[in-house]
């Protein structure tokens, strides 16, 4: 582990948080190996830090853990579709931003009913996963909505496939990501409703570690791997390589 004061080096290990459950981003495969854009990010950083992939210890990190698991120690960085938020940073740090995102809707492919936001007030359900971002804004924005909150979106998107709910919520990296694993089975439908800035997860006043990461993301940038990952893991989602965004330093 690194602990605030510590070099790159000064462990034999490195543990990062990461999630399981998202294919195109971060999913664990059946051999336990695990892929995905954020896991790219993750592993080229721990690289550039000192950390070959045999030194990298990784740990589940569902949305509702990450600020837990950083505050207690348990990883030296979290990089698991984390939006920077000014909510998050009164308890944690971040590096980046690495990723823009948006959220949007995801429905079964037959569904003509839900075309977009203004679809939502019409007693609606709709899944989300708790303590992310997305049904926090949901619950603001539109109280007519049935909000259902689930550990993780794969459980949400089976809860589509069945019918139990009428639509999931999260980032449209994230759903193209499910809508890709089940070709059609689901859609996206309507526009982005937010601007989400993923960041990388550290514990609050390691600023040592933050620059670190802050200056792995702009050499994955720059030398063209960052665009090698986005796309070997969206190009199938028909996604068009957006610019990174500027590290905030």
């Amino acid at each position: 582990m690194l602990a605030a004061a510590c070099t790159a080096h000064d462990s034999d290990k490195i543990t990062i948080g990461v999630k399981f459950d998202q294919p195109g981003l971060s999913v664990k495969r059946p051999d336990g190996t695990l892929s995905g854009f954020d896991v790219d990010v993750a592993r080229y950083v721990a690289g550039r830090l000192g950390y070959p992939t045999e030194r990298i210890t990784w740990l589940e990190a569902p949305s509702g853990q990450r600020e837990m698991l950083l505050r207690n120690g348990q990883v030296d960085y979290v990089v698991a579709t984390y939006s920077i938020t000014d909510s998050r940073l009164e308890k944690v740090d971040f590096a980046g931003p690495y990723l823009l995102a948006g959220q949007s809707l995801l429905v079964r492919a037959d569904n003509s009913d839900i075309t977009g936001t203004a679809s939502l007030q019409r007693h609606k359900k709709l899944c989300s996963v708790s303590g992310s971002t997305p049904a926090q804004r949901i619950k603001d924005r539109y109280p007519g909505v049935q909000l259902q909150r689930y550990d993780t979106y794969s459980a949400c998107v089976e809860a589509l496939r069945n019918d139990a709910i009428d639509a999931v919520t999260t980032d449209d990296v994230i759903l193209a990501g499910y809508a890709a694993q089940s070709p059609g089975a689901f859609k996206l439908v309507g526009e982005r409703f937010s601007r989400e800035e993923y960041g990388i997860g550290v514990r609050k006043g390691n600023d040592g570690l933050r620059h670190r990461i802050n200056d792995a993301i702009e050499q994955m940038e720059r030398d063209g791997s960052w665009r090698a990952a986005f796309i070997d893991n969206f190009g199938a989602a028909g996604f068009a390589v957006p610019d990174p965004p500027p590290v905030a330093r």
